[in-house]
């Protein structure tokens, strides 16, 4: 039988319910004064949303197969990145076979070199190509684990970011990183502040339990030093993000000043293999987190993996459910995934891509068997409105 050929390209805006990627309702841990680059001015101290975090809101790619196979994928790029897809990237995937990916891949990055390379641009590409992967594998019938030479695990062991790990350990998860909340300008008063929720938390979970700092790029290398040598007698596992995604020299500068056995971990918002090569070629990160659905997607994120691998490195997806859970399962340098606990209180197990997704799998037990569904398993919700602001 004829492989089958992609018919039409579509970009949508997501209106209304799940514009903001995740279900990030007011009164939600996660906006609630978390560290940020912004902190510094006090106007936009208390909340990410009023600095702009969801500014661009939800990019939904699908493309369709000329057989009527429908793939589809997600980011952030909202509504200046269903322009790229709609205006630029489509002439790179319509009408070539579904089984073309890699060229696709090439030729969407090698044609945005002059005004991407990072940012919106890569995301674009991210979710096209993820999009290609979800075709693919319904046409096939066969999960995209299947398609990445299969699984070398069971099941998926996760740890959970939120604010309460206490109650994460309670639910079965192997770790869980807190959201940091004071930064440099809130100064010795705001670094107690940290220790001291630090040291509650671990009053309230076992020894096994382990925790990290979320710094979300909000510290600079003095309070990251401090904040990582006062943290140690907490059992800090790990100090994620402390700096400014650019800033390697940095990152290199602190791993080498951390406690020993703290990781310093970084990659949430770095892009494509060039970037990682940095940080490994430098010796920025013991672990690199990568967002499947920002990075380039699962063509250029299992390039990165092969890099981190030759250095000994492990790689842990940024949390991004089911689009990092096909990959982390066919990969032995990924040994665990990170969930982000979206509930509100942090204190139940809810779908990360509530309620733009249906049929998303969570863990039980703080672990998971992926879904043999076709593809990636999951249905668009169609009570998320969905705006398609430019055709080609």
């Amino acid at each position: 039988m004829a492989m089958p050929k992609v018919r039409e390209v579509r970009a949508y805006v997501v209106r209304g319910g799940g514009a903001d990627y995740h279900d990030q309702a007011e009164q939600h841990w996660i906006d609630d004064h978390v560290a940020t680059p912004m902190a510094y001015y006090p106007d936009y101290r208390d909340s990410r949303q009023k600095f702009g975090l969801n500014v661009l809101g939800t990019l939904v790619v699908e493309v369709e197969a000329d057989d009527g196979t429908v793939g589809f994928a997600t980011t952030t790029a909202g509504e200046p990145g269903a322009y790229i897809v709609e205006k630029h990237l489509a002439r790179f995937v319509e009408g070539a076979p579904v089984t073309s990916i890699e060229k696709i891949w090439d030729q969407m990055y090698a044609s945005t070199l002059y005004y991407g390379r990072k940012g919106i641009a890569v995301n674009c590409i991210s979710a096209v190509d993820l999009a290609m992967y979800d075709l693919l594998g319904k046409i096939r019938q066969e999960p995209v684990y299947a398609l990445l030479g299969g699984p070398v695990r069971d099941e998926l062991v996760f740890y959970a970011t939120g604010a309460r790990p206490d109650i994460a350990e309670k639910l079965g998860f192997v770790g869980g990183k807190l959201p940091l909340q004071h930064g440099p300008a809130e100064g010795p008063e705001g670094l107690r502040a940290n220790l001291d929720k630090l040291a509650s938390m671990r009053e309230r979970v076992s020894e096994d339990f382990f925790l990290s700092w979320d710094c979300w790029m909000s510290l600079d290398l003095d309070y990251a030093t401090r904040l990582a040598q006062r943290s140690a007698e907490f059992g800090l596992r790990w100090i994620e993000e402390a700096l400014p995604p650019d800033d390697y020299w940095g990152y290199a500068e602190l791993r080498r000043r951390v406690p020993t056995g703290m990781w310093v971990t970084t990659g949430e918002h770095e892009w494509t293999r060039f970037g990682f090569r940095l940080l490994l070629e430098m010796g920025c990160a013991d672990m690199i987190q990568p967002d499947v659905n920002w990075c380039g997607g699962i063509t250029e994120l299992a390039r990165i993996s092969a890099l981190a691998d030759a250095h000994g490195v492990p790689v842990i997806p940024h949390g991004s459910s089911v689009y990092s859970y096909h990959f982390v399962l066919t990969r032995r340098n990924s040994p665990f995934s990170e969930f982000l606990m979206m509930h509100p209180q942090a204190t139940e197990v809810v779908p990360m891509f509530h309620p733009l997704l249906l049929d998303e799998p969570v863990p039980v037990g703080g672990r998971l068997r992926v879904p043999e569904t076709p593809g990636f398993g999951v249905r668009l919700n169609p009570e998320c409105a969905l705006h398609r602001p430019y055709t080609h």
